[in-house]
């Protein structure tokens, strides 16, 4: 029992961290920096903030690999409710996981393309707005599997009597919300733009009351019941 409690204190630790890296890459770094509307810019951001820039760029990695570790933290609490479909959601944050890591080679190649050794041409500035865009695409990629995983995962924490359902509810909405919002994306991206917030806010609601429940509370119990 103690040891499952230290399990689910350590796993709302890493989601944690994934929040923190994550809203600081994001909302923080590219969502001051980067501007698709307006390429010069953006490129001048890059120039101006290029620590900032890299911090982002460190931030999205830790974030993975906190989602990593968190994966197969939550495995090892909610195996015994259906391995199966445990294995499902930690194969899924893996997949997910993968393709985000490939996906910051797009965000680190702007700061080689505006290295003193590359001449800074019309097609230089054209690569750089075509690999920021690019990462844009690929973490939307990554968003299906991040999306798939929380199907699993909201059918476990409901089958676990240690955690409240409702955070079990939200995370299989939340489910659905990521994978339409991954389909408008592609779509029709101005939807994407408008809605997203709140498509998504359900498996925000949803992962912010696990994190915060395994971080205070823990698991109560280890039975298997339903």
């Amino acid at each position: 029992m103690k040891s499952n409690k230290n399990t689910a204190r350590i796993a709302g630790a890493l989601y944690l961290l994934v929040i923190i890296f994550g809203v600081f890459a994001e909302k923080y770094v590219r969502a001051s920096l980067i501007d698709i509307e307006n390429n010069e810019k953006t490129i001048s951001n890059i120039l101006e903030h290029e620590f900032l820039f890299r911090l982002g760029f460190l931030s999205d990695l830790g974030m993975q690999f906190a989602y990593f570790l968190l994966a197969m933290f939550l495995y090892r609490i909610l195996k015994n409710i259906n391995e199966w479909i445990a294995k499902t959601m930690l194969l899924s944050v893996c997949i997910a996981v993968a393709i985000m890591c490939i996906n910051m080679l797009n965000h680190y190649a702007p700061l080689l393309l505006l290295s003193s050794t590359i001449e800074s041409t019309i097609n230089t500035k054209n690569l750089i707005v075509f690999y920021v865009q690019m990462h844009s695409q690929g973490y939307h990629i990554a968003q299906l599997f991040f999306g798939f995983c929380l199907l699993p995962l909201g059918y476990l924490i409901l089958k676990y009597k240690g955690f409240p359902k409702i955070i079990g509810y939200l995370l299989m909405i939340g489910c659905i919300g990521y994978l339409l919002d991954f389909a408008l994306y592609f779509l029709s991206p101005g939807a994407s733009k408008n809605l997203s917030e709140y498509i998504t806010a359900p498996a925000d609601l949803g992962e912010i009351s696990l994190c915060i429940y395994l971080l205070v509370i823990g698991v109560k119990l280890k039975s298997t019941e339903s």
